[in-house]
């Protein structure tokens, strides 16, 4: 019988073998947050269309392209949240968290949904993991989120990503640099993109970030945001570089990277890649200290980055990074006949109340097919009851990778017993 459907274009779907390695990632992203004194937030993964049209920016490709909107029943227009920051920033808003006392620092982990042509390393669903940090305009905050995110890659051994910065300046000095590149770009405006030519007059720092080859190479010889910066955010620049220098932090000031949402300020990130093909960027983030203010609230200095969970997973399968697998199945317990099952059921739950991973037949397996699946699984343990087992109230377990048996009670020490059998094993030989 074929398939009602399949799988939608630009989704994919995490299987059960393959979940362990999200699942790690995840557990290290959690304590790492954990460490530098996040805390978790979860938002819907549907808001209000204008939070995303005020918060990321009307002339984005994100909102003029990407965005999964639609009108519910009553009326209303909402979308798929195409990134976690705008949902995190309502949130903090709506509950008015920031009166609990500055900083506010929150991590996420987010599906996102953006229209585009799936790629390697991009994809109409996708996964990321986020901090965010409320109520500081110091530079100090952006190094420390920074170092955050680096702290990620040094525990999983990535030690070749290249961390870029920059510096966007802030709405008074980006005006001048505004005009300056509508000035340059205007000389080109013929050999522009169609897109291009419409960022010219609303966004000419979107130009920047096309990647068309035509455009990409005009913008080569395009003014420089660093030479327009005001003296505020000149410093600002300054004290971020300080402290990356302070922490031995390396990174290459890249004065092209703008990243590609508009509520960015002054300092933007990405800690970018040669591994993994066109999507180069791993993770990326910056400064936005006008978004509240977007949003509707006062005035409150803001930064974050999101961390691409496919992209890192990529980043890692290229460079050979094996992400270590689960402990296997402690014990299966092999039966034989109706009384057998019950108490295998019985052993197995106690095993399980003790945090031991045990498993038994729950499909009517005859024996040879029972011990066939408990090696596919990788039982360490084995154990196989029947009538004469259950009548003199013990079995042989045994060693599924040497063959060594031992006798063990099937009685009230029946958890302790093994326990000990099985940790004496674990820490004294290598694969146990």
């Amino acid at each position: 019988m074929a398939l009602i459907t399949k799988k939608l274009r630009g989704t994919e779907d995490v299987l059960p073998a393959e979940s362990y390695r999200w699942q790690f990632l995840e557990e290290i992203m959690r304590e790492q947050a954990r460490v530098y004194g996040f805390a978790e937030i979860r938002t819907p993964v549907f808001e209000n269309t204008q939070l995303f049209q005020r918060g990321v920016g009307e002339t984005t490709d994100v909102v003029q392209k990407e965005m999964y909107t639609f009108d519910t029943k009553g009326g209303e227009s909402v979308t798929l949240r195409p990134e976690g920051t705008a949902g995190a920033a309502r949130a903090l808003l709506e509950h008015g968290v920031y009166n609990d006392g500055l900083p506010v620092k929150a991590s996420y982990f987010v599906s996102c949904y953006r229209y585009e042509k799936p790629q390697a390393g991009r994809l109409r669903e996708f996964h990321q993991f986020g901090l965010e940090v409320y109520g500081t305009s110091k530079p100090v905050a952006d190094a420390e989120l920074i170092c955050a995110a680096a702290s990620i890659f040094d525990r999983l051994g990535i030690d070749d990503l290249s961390l870029e910065i920059n510096s966007i300046g802030c709405p008074e000095c980006r005006a001048k640099y505004h005009a300056a590149l509508k000035e340059y770009f205007a000389e080109h405006s013929n050999e522009l993109c169609d897109t291009c030519k419409g960022r010219l007059e609303r966004n000419p720092m979107r130009i920047l970030d096309c990647k068309s080859k035509i455009c990409s190479g005009i913008a080569k010889d395009a003014p420089v945001i660093l030479d327009y910066l005001c003296d505020e955010c000149e410093e600002h620049f300054k004290g971020v570089k300080a402290c990356l220098d302070s922490a031995g932090m390396k990174y290459t000031v890249n004065p092209r990277i703008v990243r590609g949402l508009d509520y960015y300020t002054k300092t933007v990130f990405e800690f970018v890649s040669g591994s993994i093909g066109s999507q180069s960027t791993v993770c990326g983030g910056g400064r936005y200290d006008g978004l509240i203010e977007e949003l509707g609230g006062q005035p409150l200095p803001s930064l974050g980055f999101a961390l691409g969970m496919e992209r890192l997973l990529l980043l890692l399968d290229s460079k050979g990074i094996e992400i270590p697998k689960p402990e296997t199945c402690a014990l299966y317990v092999a039966a034989l006949g109706e009384n057998a099952e019950a108490k295998a059921f019985s052993l197995v739950k106690d095993l399980r109340d003790a945090s031991l991973h045990a498993q038994y037949d729950i499909v009517g397996r005859g024996l040879k097919a029972q011990m066939k699946y408990a090696n596919k699984i990788g039982a360490q343990y084995s154990l196989v009851i029947g009538d004469n087992e259950i009548e003199e109230n013990k079995a042989n377990l045994k060693n599924m990778t040497t063959g060594e048996q031992v006798e063990i009670s099937l009685g009230e020490n029946f958890v302790s017993q093994f326990t000990a059998i099985y940790l004496d094993n674990k820490t004294s030989s290598p694969i146990f």
